[in-house]
């Protein structure tokens, strides 16, 4: 599902390790906002310590932006779990290619410098806009999982914006926390549901990439 993430060197956020390593290589400048910006595709994720935009859109997938409260160290990723399997069993076949993009991407905040006791996490996405593709709610699973990971963890969920049968827009602010969120109307997500089709069709194909420890 995820390849070896990209290394790009960065002089902000004081991190020890200097580098911040993503699997998000669509990285851009933001005019709207005037800063430098990386766009989360299905199975991508990136975190930094640098004053940027992480943005993604966001149909059955969920996606999780992940900080250090109090260092501004932040990250988003961007899954969803294969048909099949409990949501709530974290050590389920299908729910371990959530668990997978959820430690990875904590493991790579904590190697820029961020204490997982100050982590919080607000979350997206788990919209109802694949039905009929397959026997079970996609996004309401992808919703229970993440809910129930973060649990298990303890790590704060401080914001929210799940299920629904529309598709959201997110940008996120790693250094300050901010997130937007945009609803789109549901006649212009044909883009977003082919892409998770795909998504969902190549995760099927696809074994997990190994385990991954918390530290």
């Amino acid at each position: 599902m995820l390849q070896s993430p990209a290394q790009t060197a960065t002089a902000a956020g004081g991190c020890a390790q200097g580098y911040e390593e993503v699997l998000a290589p669509n990285v851009y400048f933001d005019r709207t906002f005037n800063v430098q910006a990386a766009k989360i595709l299905p199975g991508e994720y990136y975190a930094t310590a640098r004053d940027m935009l992480l943005v993604t859109v966001l149909g059955s997938c969920v996606a999780a932006c992940i900080r250090d409260s109090k260092r501004g160290i932040g990250g988003m990723n961007h899954f969803m779990l294969p048909e099949g399997g409990d949501p709530h069993d974290l050590t389920s076949a299908s729910a371990r290619y959530g668990t997978y993009a959820m430690e990875v991407l904590i493991n790579q905040l904590v190697k820029l410098g961020a204490h997982r006791a100050n982590l919080e996490a607000k979350v997206f996405g788990g919209g109802a806009v694949l039905r009929g593709m397959t026997s079970v709610n996609v996004g309401e699973a992808n919703t229970e999982f993440v809910l129930d990971f973060l649990a298990q963890e303890r790590i704060r969920v401080v914001a929210q914006d799940l299920r629904g049968p529309y598709p959201r827009k997110v940008y996120f602010f790693p250094v300050t926390g901010r997130v937007l969120v945009r609803r789109l109307k549901s006649q212009h997500n044909d883009t977003i549901v082919a892409r998770e089709r795909e998504y969902n069709r190549r995760l099927s194909r696809t074994p997990i990439a190994g385990e991954v420890e918390l530290f």
